[in-house]
């Protein structure tokens, strides 16, 4: 199977919080809100404060909305779900809805740089 991450990159390294939003379909308001409940969503921050979102960070958005609007995770319970994800190594598993989450998740990303390659 070919890396489908190579293929992932977005035509530019960092965007806005507008075009972050745009891009996962998630309100702005709502991506500052997670950066308060999710350590492990931090943006890189310019020196006149606006927010940078990398594409670790889009991933990051797409994976808390799944575990919140489709798994159906409280906030508290999302939060759990990525620690435990970061401390096991991925790929390790062979549960299939997990994998069938991550194939979900890949896709919205390609589906999302297909959007930036048109801008």
């Amino acid at each position: 199977m070919p890396d489908k991450n190579a293929s992932l990159q977005p035509a530019k390294e960092r965007l806005r919080i507008g075009e972050a939003a745009a891009l996962t379909e998630v309100p702005a308001y709502v991506l500052r809100y997670w950066e308060t409940e999710f350590p492990s969503l931090q943006p890189e921050k310019t020196p006149s404060g606006q927010r940078r979102y990398r594409r670790q960070d889009l991933e990051t958005i797409l994976t808390i909305k799944h575990l919140l609007y489709e798994e159906g995770f409280t906030i508290a319970g999302a939060r759990r779900q990525l620690q435990a994800r970061r401390q096991r190594q991925p790929f390790a598993t062979s549960d299939t809805s997990q994998r069938a989450a991550l194939r979900q998740i890949r896709d919205e990303l390609a589906r999302l740089l297909t959007q930036l390659r048109k801008r």
